[in-house]
């Protein structure tokens, strides 16, 4: 058996046009993926509504994520937070000078 490790802030581009979305590890009942902002944000009207738990930790930079049901949550390094299903948000704002790096964990309902 193998047994290797990485590093969350290795391999991050210089440019990045669009936010960058990569799934580190999936399993039954969970997803956890790295994503990487710069000034990105959700389109005004594009609500995430998802099927399943997410809990996030933002790692580096900042962001503040806005709800249709709760007041926005400005979020530093070392942050976490729980967005329960059918929550619906949008990331609103991510620092524009500096990657923002989140660890974002999808928690599936185990099926019947």
């Amino acid at each position: 058996m193998k047994i290797s490790s990485s590093c969350i802030f290795t391999d991050i581009p210089t440019e990045l046009p669009e936010e960058l979305c990569q799934t580190l590890l999936t399993k039954p009942n969970v997803r956890i993926e790295r994503i990487v902002s710069k000034g990105h944000c959700s389109a005004e009207h594009d609500w995430y509504d998802q099927n399943q738990d997410e809990w996030v930790l933002l790692l580096q930079g900042r962001a503040r994520l806005a709800f249709t049901n709760a007041d926005s949550i400005e979020l530093n390094p070392g942050d976490y937070l729980l967005i329960p299903a059918h929550c619906k948000h949008r990331v609103d704002w991510t620092s524009p000078d500096t990657e923002t790096v989140w660890l974002a964990i999808h928690l599936f309902a185990a099926e019947a």
